[in-house]
């Protein structure tokens, strides 16, 4: 890694130290203005739901995984099938953003514990039950790691709006069924792209 390369990594330190601390203390401060506005949020979206939009939302939740798996394997058969040495690096680069995404979010989610919305508030209902800690989203952390991975990787419009339309509705759709708080999302988004940035001595050049 060149030192240049350092300075992302440095940055993504001390944002996942600012996350847990902040969290740590809103934690303690149940009626704090974060608190306050993620909980209004939650409620007004449950309030507004419909079965045709549950259903979309259900969906586009579901689709982080493969889109996370599929695009870096995507890349890399293609790279492989066509002898594009630069391609086969991207891959490595979209996947090792995506799984830096991944280890660092399971490690702030054991640090903060933040409880999920509809155990946090008796008020939230989910559209389901989503298991462990709620802060920060690993949906919102995975997506946005890879959809700025791929961005870098082929910096084109016609990658990069695809590819945050998905980040932002995965994200989106993690609020809407009642799993996440408006913070959760916004802080696994600035992780995912932390992270991708920490990987960016891996992009082709």
């Amino acid at each position: 890694m060149t030192k240049r390369a350092y300075k992302p990594v440095v940055l993504l330190l001390f944002l996942l130290l600012l996350f847990c601390s902040n969290h740590t203390f809103a934690q303690a401060q149940s009626q704090s203005p974060i608190q306050q506005f993620d909980d209004r949020v939650l409620i007004d979206l449950q309030n507004d739901r419909t079965p045709a939009q549950t259903d979309i939302f259900m969906f586009l939740t579901k689709t982080y995984r493969y889109g996370d798996i599929g695009i870096p394997a995507g890349l890399f058969i293609g790279g492989v099938l066509g002898h594009d040495q630069q391609m086969r690096q991207n891959s490595l680069f979209v996947a090792s953003s995506t799984a830096v995404s991944y280890g660092l979010n399971l490690l702030v989610k054991t640090l903060v514990k933040r409880r999920r919305p509809f155990i946090q508030n008796v008020n939230i209902t989910p559209v389901y039950r989503a298991g462990s800690y709620s802060f920060p989203s690993g949906h919102t952390s995975s997506t946005f790691a890879t959809a700025t991975a791929l961005s870098m990787a082929y910096p084109k419009w016609f990658v990069i709006v695809p590819a945050y339309l998905w980040a932002g509705s995965v994200s989106y759709s993690r609020m809407y069924l009642g799993v996440h708080y408006p913070s959760d999302v916004a802080s696994g988004a600035a992780l995912g792209v932390g992270s991708a940035l920490s990987m960016s001595f891996l992009k082709k050049p």
